[in-house]
């Protein structure tokens, strides 16, 4: 046997296959302003795109205001583009920048609300649940209503979400933002094991700090996309 075929046949199944999870090309999106007279259009978007591979992590850094989480919405269906073309394989996870949580609702329960909406197996879901809580480090507030949590406990839970279902595409929207050191040092264990695994996981942020954690980094200025 050759060391070729060798590798080749210990290798995951995923990493043979050369299919990209996600393909964003040429995302155009402009939104219009200003009164019923001077009323104009503001193009944010012009020729945007990412292309994400299984078993990868991709950076898409731009400054604020740069269309980061408008194309970010775009790539997950909860806004329409106005040109473009968009192909998806598989299930997605997203964790958007600011937290869409119940304030009434404890973790517990948003997870349960969640697992219904992934059609999870009652066990699937309470194992992948309580595995998140002790890796995110917030097992003592699962029974705290939302209203009570701090900042960064609401963004640790709103990532546990994103990760429920153990997506084949996470897409995560500042994710990081109000952890504390060691959480983010946790944040980044986590998808880890998701790129192991064969998860492709896209984090959108205005800088990077990290740079040898992503395995590319696609900047977006002025509404364009570049990768570098």
């Amino acid at each position: 046997m050759t060391g070729a075929v060798r590798r080749q046949m210990e290798a995951p199944v995923w990493a043979v296959d050369a299919q990209p999870l996600l393909v964003a090309a040429g995302i155009r999106k402009s939104y219009r302003r200003g009164g019923l007279v001077r009323r104009r259009s503001f193009q944010v978007l012009i020729d945007a795109g990412v292309e994400l591979h299984r078993g990868e992590i991709v950076g898409l850094v731009g400054e604020n205001g740069s269309g980061k989480s408008t194309l970010m919405k775009i790539l997950i269906g909860s806004l329409d583009r106005d040109g473009g073309t968009l192909t998806r394989h598989g299930s997605i996870g997203y964790c958007p920048q600011k937290p869409i949580l119940y304030e009434r609702l404890t973790p517990d329960e948003h997870f349960e609300l969640f697992g219904h909406a992934h059609n999870l197996e009652p066990a699937v879901m309470e194992s992948a649940r309580d595995e998140i809580l002790e890796i995110l480090d917030f097992t003592l507030h699962r029974g705290v209503r939302v209203e009570e949590l701090s900042g960064g406990t609401r963004a640790k839970l709103n990532l546990g979400l994103a990760l429920l279902a153990d997506p084949d595409i996470l897409l995560l929207d500042e994710p990081y933002a109000g952890f504390d050191w060691d959480t983010y040092l946790r944040f980044w264990d986590l998808t880890a094991e998701r790129r192991k695994a064969g998860s492709a996981v896209l984090i959108v942020s205005h800088f990077v700090a990290d740079e040898e954690r992503f395995d590319r980094i696609v900047h977006l200025e002025d509404g364009r996309t570049v990768a570098r």
